[in-house]
C-alpha cells in the first residue's frame, strides 16, 4: 500500500521568541521488508539559522534546527510518500515465553534491534509492581512470546478507557494504569512495561494512522492521526512483533512507522528549548491519502 502523508504542526508565541534550538523526529523510517520511505521534505518556516539532518542510535530520521533571531511562530510540514509493506500477520517460530530468556541470554548483537536496549526500565515505561502482577494475571501455561503479547494487549484494550482529557504528555505510566484510562501514549506505556516486567523485550513506536470514515462518507482533510503503539522482541524466529493496544490490534497496512526507541522519551515528534515569554498556542493536522 502506498501513501502519501502530510503532516502540519505550528506555533503561535503571544510574544517574539529570542532563539530556539529544536529536535523532531517526523519524517517516516525505512525499514527493509516493512516499510519504504520513497520520497520525503520537511520544511520549516522562518527558515531555520541552523539545521542538521541525521540518523540517531535507533534508526530515526532526526532534524536539529535552530532560530537566533526574534520569531512569533514556527510552521512545520511534512511531505512523504510511504509503501507499506508489513500486513500484521503472526509470524512463524515464535518462542516459547519459558525459553524466551535463554534466547535474549544468547544474543550477542548490540545493535539497534538487539533485544538488549529493552529488557529494563525507561525513563517513561519503568517497572511496575503492580503492571507485572497485571501481566502475569494473563498468561497461560505454554503460550508463546507472540500469545503473551496479544493476551496483554487485548487485556489492556478491554480494562483501560481511551480518553483525550484523562492525561497529558508528561503523565507518568503508573498513574494512568492506576486510573484505567488515557491515550494512545498511556495505552503503549502501560504495555511495555507489562511486557518488561514479564521478561519480552519491548519498545516504542510513534508514526501516523490512518483512520477510515463511515462507510458512504467523505474523508475528512487532516482528520487522520499521529498514534503510538507497541514493539515487542519474541525470540530469534519471530523477531520483533507490533501490536495497537488503543485499538487490540496487530499492526497493519493502516499504520506507517515514524520514529521507534525504548519510550516516547527517545522518539518525542518535537523537543525544543526557547526564550520567549508569555504563553503560546499550537494546532496539528495529519493526512494519510492512499496513493492512486
Amino acid at each position: 500500500m502506498i501513501y502519501d502523508t502530510v503532516l502540519r504542526i505550528s506555533y503561535e508565541y503571544a510574544n517574539a521568541a529570542s532563539g530556539g534550538r529544536h529536535l523532531v523526529r517526523l519524517m517516516p523510517m525505512d525499514l527493509p521488508g516493512v516499510q519504504r520511505l520513497i520520497a520525503g521534505h520537511l520544511n520549516i518556516e522562518p527558515e531555520p539559522t541552523d539545521r542538521t539532518d541525521r540518523i540517531d542510535f535507533f534508526g530515526n530520521i532526526a532534524t536539529e534546527f535552530a532560530f537566533r533571531t526574534p520569531h512569533k511562530h514556527i510552521g512545520l510540514t511534512l511531505h512523504a510518500r510511504i509503501e507499506r509493506l508489513a500486513t500484521g500477520r503472526v509470524p512463524a517460530g515464535a518462542c516459547p515465553l519459558d525459553r524466551l530468556r535463554q534466547e535474549i541470554s544468547a544474543c550477542r548483537d548490540l545493535g539497534l534491534d538487539a533485544p538488549w536496549h529493552y529488557v529494563t526500565g525507561s525513563v517513561r515505561a519503568p517497572l511496575d509492581a503492580a503492571m507485572t502482577a497485571y501481566a502475569t494475571a494473563q498468561l497461560e501455561p505454554g503460550m508463546t512470546a507472540v500469545e503473551a503479547v496479544e493476551a496483554i494487549g487485548s487485556a489492556l484494550f478491554r480494562d483501560m478507557r481511551f480518553d483525550a482529557e484523562a492525561t497529558s504528555v508528561e503523565t507518568p505510566a503508573a498513574e494512568a494504569f492506576a486510573k484505567r484510562h488515557g491515550v494512545c501514549q498511556d495505552f503503549s506505556h502501560i504495555m511495555i512495561a507489562c511486557l518488561r516486567g514479564i521478561g519480552i523485550p519491548a519498545g516504542y513506536v510513534s508514526g501516523l494512522l490512518r483512520t477510515r470514515p463511515p462507510e458512504g462518507k467523505a474523508r475528512l482533510e487532516g482528520a487522520d492521526a499521529m498514534h503510538a503503539w507497541v514493539r515487542a522482541w519474541c525470540g530469534t524466529g519471530a523477531g520483533w512483533v507490533e501490536y495497537d493496544p488503543t485499538n487490540a490490534v496487530a499492526v497493519g497496512l493502516d499504520h506507517i512507522t515514524v520514529a521507534q526507541g525504548r519510550d516516547y522519551h527517545d522518539v518525542a515528534p518535537v523537543k525544543g528549548v526557547l526564550r520567549a515569554t508569555g504563553g503560546q498556542r499550537s494546532t496539528q493536522a495529519v493526512d494519510v491519502i492512499p496513493h492512486q
